[in-house]
């Protein structure tokens, strides 16, 4: 072999040494790319984003037999029933000791049981429910939007056990707690001495105004929870016998555990300003109609 040709063989040689090498790297380069890649891709399911609980709805509207009515929300507080400072010397007797009560979450009417949602349920017309008491009285207001009125306590809890079958739902008279505390705002309470107002007739019809006989509901205005005629046109019905008041703080009272009378509330037509006021109370035998009685439902 001459000279030249051993320098070419040797040249060969270093150039396939050093295309291997570089494909050592290369390979190494790419092992390494390729694993640096996978470990980059490797995550963790993402976790499912929590939600918080809907709040409940500050009005729920329901139908019966094809009328409808609204509950409004009453959330829950603490407050001072009964002879507050506001009631000054129109409290009576029975509206003391003032006392602290603290009440759950409830849905109240927003307006007093219309006779369209009486009829719907039970059947019956005010004329009706008149002749059951005296064909001789009088009628104090007639059409669908007016409240109804000739019923007993007993009625209705007829008439609340046939409501509560057509919706599903547990409808109620309220408590003589619950209704102070709705007609007096709520949380939203500016401590007026009427349901809304310290002036009357801006919220109630009264002996005043009515020319003694009910009005369509919602003619006037409502109070701070949105409520209407929880003072004036008609008395309200409420679920508990009538009883004494005590000092003591309670919760979720439900009143006297017994008596012969039941509580009816927020004064009527033909009462003046001091039957009409938030604290006021009055008693009837359950059997016992009038053409000033009505009731709001509570859920």
């Amino acid at each position: 072999m001459n000279i030249k040709t051993f320098c070419m063989a040797v040249l060969l040689s270093l150039s396939a040494s050093a295309a291997q090498a570089q494909d050592v790297v290369i390979r190494r380069n790419t092992t390494t790319t390729t694993t640096t890649t996978s470990t980059t891709t490797v995550s963790k399911p993402k976790p499912k984003p929590r939600h918080a609980p809907s709040a409940p709805a500050a009005s729920q509207t329901f139908t019966a037999n094809g009328v409808s009515f609204k509950m409004i929300r009453v959330n829950g507080g603490t407050f001072t029933m009964g002879a507050t400072s506001e009631q000054e010397s129109d409290a009576e007797s029975d509206e003391k000791p003032a006392h602290q009560v603290t009440l759950s979450t409830y849905y109240i009417g927003e307006t007093e049981v219309t006779q369209d949602l009486w009829q719907a349920v039970m059947g019956s017309t005010v004329a009706q429910q008149r002749d059951k008491a005296n064909k001789e009285w009088s009628l104090r207001g007639v059409g669908g939007n007016y409240p109804m009125y000739y019923i007993s306590w007993e009625e209705c809890q007829t008439f609340i056990s046939r409501l509560n079958s057509l919706t599903g739902r547990s409808f109620r008279l309220p408590t003589e707690a619950e209704w102070e505390f709705a007609a007096r705002g709520g949380n939203q309470s500016r401590g007026y001495k009427y349901s809304g107002s310290n002036s009357l007739g801006n919220v109630a019809w009264n002996t005043d105004n009515s020319g003694s006989e009910t009005h369509p509901v919602k003619q006037k205005s409502p109070n701070e929870l949105g409520l209407y005629d929880m003072s004036g046109n008609v008395w309200e019905w409420c679920q508990d016998c009538y009883g004494s008041y005590s000092s003591s703080s309670q919760t979720n009272p439900t009143g006297a555990s017994s008596g012969s009378y039941r509580v009816y509330r927020g004064g009527s037509w033909g009462n003046d300003a001091g039957d009409c006021r938030v604290s006021v109370r009055n008693d009837y035998a359950p059997d016992a109609r009038g053409d000033y009685i009505g009731l709001r439902l509570v859920l």
